[in-house]
């Protein structure tokens, strides 16, 4: 059985500050989750958690994706910018420019992510959540919409889009040049089976779309460790 996109899992020192943070600016309960870290639970019409567990290294370096929100009005858009900014957000600058619509900021762990202005037409209908979107070849954004079986929304120029099937947010790749990774991944792909499936064969099928085994057995915590074509870092949940 094809895995189903479980989570986006932030690896961060400071677990407790963001999942406040991110529940507050999403409106997603958050509860405990396993490896002592913390899960966001989304609304029902949401495909996957948020989850933030301990890590170690601080973060270096541009995120290779991050979440672009929706704003159904210019007025909106000025309130979820004002309430990042209350939650501890913070205005950076990724060279962006003045005339762009869209606001960049950062959570307090440095994490980036956009307020896209209202009327996008491309994050129409997605949510609040319109796009995880991703630094990453057209190669990786195949991999992805075979490996979910998530039809391509978009695929021109080297640019490539996924959605679920059911709707939702959109994960979208940028094409080349693809900035070189400064460490592991802070946003990562967590995979999930049914109780009933078989991983190690949902493992060779990933593999034969050219994902990477990393390391040796059955990875830690109850969770295949794998790479995706562009090195990105995924895991896959046993079943239990």
């Amino acid at each position: 059985m094809t895995s189903q996109l479980f989570a986006i899992c932030f690896h961060t020192t400071r677990p407790a500050d963001l999942a406040r943070f991110w529940s507050g600016l999403l409106g997603w309960e958050p509860a405990d989750g396993p490896d002592d870290g913390i899960v966001l639970l989304p609304p029902a019409d949401t495909g996957f958690r948020i989850r933030f567990l301990p890590g170690q290294e601080p973060k270096t370096g541009q995120n290779r994706a991050h979440f672009d929100l929706t704003s159904v009005s210019p007025e909106g858009q000025r309130r979820t910018v004002a309430r990042a900014l209350e939650l501890g957000g913070r205005h950076i600058d990724v060279g962006q420019l003045p005339e762009e619509g869209h606001v960049v900021l950062a959570d307090p762990d440095g994490n980036e992510f956009c307020v896209i202005e209202a009327g996008n037409a491309f994050l129409a209908g997605t949510g609040f959540i319109g796009a995880l979107a991703c630094d990453g070849t057209q190669e990786v954004g195949y991999f992805w919409s075979e490996a979910l079986r998530w039809p391509l929304v978009w695929d021109q120029d080297q640019e490539t889009a996924i959605q679920s099937p059911h709707g939702g947010t959109k994960i979208t790749w940028g094409g080349p040049p693809v900035a070189p990774k400064t460490g592991p991944n802070r946003p990562a792909f967590e995979l999930a089976l049914p109780a009933d499936a078989d991983w190690r064969a949902e493992a060779d099928r990933l593999v034969s779309l050219g994902a990477t085994r990393t390391g040796t057995g059955e990875g830690d915590a109850g969770r295949a460790l794998m790479l995706d074509p562009d090195g990105n870092e995924f895991s896959v949940r046993m079943p239990r």
